[in-house]
């Protein structure tokens, strides 16, 4: 799960390395909403963030995000937060008491470290096909096709394929 996940945000980090000195980053894409990759880079990063902060008192709340304008307008701090995540990840497994304020009402879920960053591997994986989508409306081909997609769904592809060309 950690290198599954490091590898997922090292693939992130690798975009924005490219990006770097690009208007891409904070470009609104009219397919999403016109939201932007730095956008999506920045809720990624913050719920890593909500996490990590969250690991030492065991209580993470995924809305008190910062929602740091600077990560998604500028692509140095964006990678400087990433690779601090990845440096930062890997930890003993414990439970965690996850907070969600819905509607007039404060929700606390019991869960542990490992399935909170299983949920943000899934997270980030997802907002990569958003930043894939992105990269295709601005015809920009600098990802990998396995780029924001989960790896069950690529054993899944993997297993159809072999058994389509064994038959």
């Amino acid at each position: 799960m950690f290198r599954t996940s490091s590898l997922s945000i090292k693939e992130l980090i690798c975009l924005l390395e490219q990006l770097q000195n690009s208007r891409h980053y904070c470009q609104p894409i009219i397919s999403l909403s016109n939201s932007t990759i730095g956008q999506h880079t920045r809720h990624i990063i913050e719920l890593y963030q909500c996490l990590l902060a969250g690991y030492g008192p065991a209580t993470v709340n995924y809305d008190k995000r910062k929602r740091d304008k600077i990560l998604e307008t500028e692509v140095a701090p964006a990678i400087s937060a990433l690779e601090k995540i990845n440096e930062q990840l890997q930890k003993e497994n414990k439970e965690i008491e996850v907070v969600c304020e819905m509607e007039d009402m404060r929700v606390s879920l019991s869960s542990s470290y490992y399935r909170e960053v299983y949920y943000n591997l899934e997270h980030c994986i997802h907002h990569q096909a958003l930043i894939k989508v992105a990269l295709v409306e601005m015809k920009i081909n600098i990802v990998s096709d396995q780029f924001g997609v989960a790896p069950s769904t690529t054993r899944y592809r993997k297993n159809v394929h072999s058994y389509l060309y064994q038959q």
